[in-house]
């Protein structure tokens, strides 16, 4: 059986204090959230890996996911994050961090960054630099808004590996659909790309459903084409509009047209070579 891969999920553990974003008000979310929570539902849908992707803009929360993918098989790599606006502190950390065989990639959380040209800026450049000399990659957390910029990005430095986290998180709630669905093909046009199937869900509106998601995602698959599309969770965010089994469940139905090897690839495949999983 192919190995099936959860491309994107989170831990945290709320003494840690190092979570700008988790307040209280987030009441589903608001709690620890370990290894032994997600297991028995990685079992139900029968995922055999995950890639566990930073939460907080700390270099200490990587190590402590570090930690967790030491003591769990299941945990096959972890998205960290460094200090990208601090050069040579990022590049220090970058070569520390990738002698970890888990390490495999850094996420700015560049959705929360005031200016939606940052990625755009020419003195980061030495920084993605040493992600491509690592042969680390980097994860976009970035909206429709942010897409021009990180084409930009993406034209001066074409040897970096990067994936989309959440489709670019359009605005379902709302039913947008351009500028997102232009600019998210022209990236995949003219770039190298992958673009994660995740985090849709927790952008459409309490009255919306799996089947309002869809047509996002049949756009995804048209652009990228289910080489560079990798299937992920966001658990446990996706709590805050469905469940893992049921995003597990729209998802594997709204590909069920394409090819069976096409769609190994989009539910693990592609996650195994976009991140050069040591399995």
């Amino acid at each position: 059986m192919p190995i099936r891969v959860d491309g994107h999920q989170h831990f945290w553990s709320l003494q840690r204090d190092d979570y700008g974003w988790l307040t209280p008000e987030l009441q589903v979310l608001y709690k620890d959230f370990v290894p032994e929570d997600l297991s028995p539902l990685l079992n139900q849908a029968g995922i055999d890996k995950t890639i566990l992707v930073q939460a907080a803009a700390s270099v200490d929360e990587t190590e402590y996911l570090l930690g967790i993918a030491e003591r769990h098989q299941f945990v096959a790599g972890v998205v960290g994050w460094v200090d990208m606006d601090s050069v040579p502190q990022a590049i220090e950390d970058l070569h520390r961090l990738s002698r970890h065989p888990k390490f495999v990639g850094v996420r700015p959380m560049i959705q929360d960054i005031e200016d939606p040209s940052w990625i755009d800026r020419p003195g980061l450049s030495a920084v993605f630099d040493t992600l491509v000399e690592e042969k680390l990659c980097f994860d976009a957390l970035v909206r429709p808004l942010h897409l021009p910029y990180l084409l930009n990005c993406l034209t001066r430095h074409p040897e970096l590996a990067i994936v989309i986290d959440h489709g670019a998180k359009p605005d379902i709630a709302s039913g947008e659909w351009q500028p997102w669905a232009d600019s998210i093909s022209t990236i995949a046009n003219q770039t190298s790309a992958y673009c994660k199937i995740s985090g849709l869900i927790t952008e459409a509106a309490d009255s919306q459903t799996y089947d309002d998601v869809m047509p996002y995602v049949e756009h995804l698959i048209n652009a990228f084409g289910p080489e560079r599309l990798i299937w992920g969770s966001d658990w446990p965010v996706l709590n805050l509009a469905g469940d893992y089994n049921g995003w597990h469940n729209a998802t594997t139905a709204g590909i069920k047209s394409l090819r069976e090897q096409d769609r190994d690839k989009i539910m693990g495949g592609n996650a195994i070579e976009f991140y050069s999983l040591r399995l």
